[in-house]
């Protein structure tokens, strides 16, 4: 069971969902990186469960111990490791389902690539829990990449049916991002808020879940940045953003839509701004050839429904290798995407800066 990933960074996430704590080992940082802990904290808080409705009652700090690779507020050029204590779980409630295939989860494949050895319980090593650790790892390389004047911001693009503005319809500075930071539902347009949380209420009411779509965005990458083919920014950003629980796809710029136009409607025409070189639009994303053109790199994921719903579902029990009917017990979120956001920035800070160290 793989937990590693990276290049130049290179990351080791490891713990279960109901162990005694999970973690992250990030290699490849310099010396003498400063890093601001309120900044990582508030990271971590717009990750965290258990602060509304909209999200699984679970109770749980997410507070990083930093262990290694830290000393008198500096990175030390070591690996550096941080730990996340466990402190809220339920396990019971597993032990009750343990033989019982959980439809959408991992629980099938995993038992059968491992033998029935995983830990089961809350997904395991399998959880949305072990995204906690890569937030943490995303905001160390947020403030590195903000201090090459790079930042990183998302929103939640659609959730369901409903529809928020895009990236394309605002000016998008770093201020921005961090008004977005301080919303629940970090939304463009924020009056879409009561109708979203509406639609989430609603599939928590009757047991069930709903799924939407994220968008983010990095501006200030300058032009030049990737490879073709194997470390091109699409391939290096999709690898991880399929990393993350959940998330069933991703397109960049107009994506999907530009199967519909022609090559004079979606390619991006260059123009000089004074020195800079710019294109009139962004359809492409602010990616040509698997390498940043110093447009804005955009892209969308579609997170799906939340697998853990309670209602009655069919499935298997694999002691008894028979049919059998499931109803899912314990706390889970109706809607995982607005608690998604953070992770997907994460992500792609933790993408953009390892595609910088080796371009």
């Amino acid at each position: 069971m793989s937990g590693i990933w990276g290049n130049k960074i290179k990351l080791s996430i490891f713990g279960e969902s109901h162990g005694p704590a999970i973690g992250i080992t990030i290699d490849g940082l310099p010396p003498g990186v400063e890093i601001n802990m309120d900044d990582v904290l508030e990271e971590m808080d717009r990750r965290k469960p258990g602060k509304s409705l909209l999200s699984t009652t679970r109770k749980e700090s997410d507070t990083p111990e930093i262990i290694t690779g830290f000393f008198n507020g500096r990175t030390t050029g070591a690996p550096l490791t941080a730990i996340i204590k466990n402190g809220d779980q339920r396990s019971k409630v597993y032990d009750d389902i343990k033989n019982l295939m959980r439809p959408g989860h991992a629980d099938y494949p995993a038992f059968v690539k491992y033998g029935g050895y995983h830990d089961y319980r809350g997904g395991g090593h399998f959880s949305g829990r072990i995204t906690a650790p890569l937030v943490f790892a995303g905001a160390i390389c947020k403030q590195i990449l903000a201090e090459k004047g790079i930042h990183v911001g998302a929103h939640v693009k659609s959730i369901r049916h409903i529809e928020d503005l895009s990236f394309r319809d605002v000016e998008v500075t770093p201020d921005l991002f961090t008004m977005l930071k301080k919303q629940e539902v970090p939304l463009l347009e924020e009056g879409k808020k009561e109708e979203i949380e509406e639609v989430i209420l609603q599939a928590r009411k009757e047991m069930d879940s709903v799924g939407g779509t994220i968008e983010c965005t990095v501006i200030g990458l300058p032009p030049g940045i990737g490879d073709p083919f194997f470390n091109s920014v699409e391939s290096v950003l999709a690898h991880l953003m399929f990393s993350v629980p959940a998330v069933k796809g991703i397109e960049f710029g107009k994506g999907f839509d530009m199967t519909k136009l022609r090559g004079s409607e979606t390619n991006d025409a260059y123009y000089y701004d004074g020195d800079e070189v710019k294109t009139y639009t962004n359809n492409n994303g602010g990616i040509t050839g698997g390498i940043t053109n110093g447009m804005p790199v955009l892209f969308k994921v579609a997170v799906k429904p939340t697998s853990s719903i309670a209602k009655t579902q069919n499935t298997i029990n694999i002691a008894e290798e028979k049919n059998a009917e499931l109803v899912v017990k314990g706390r889970h979120d109706p809607c995982i995407v607005p608690r998604a956001v953070p992770v997907i920035e994460a992500v792609t800070a933790i993408g953009i800066l390892d595609l910088l160290y080796i371009s």
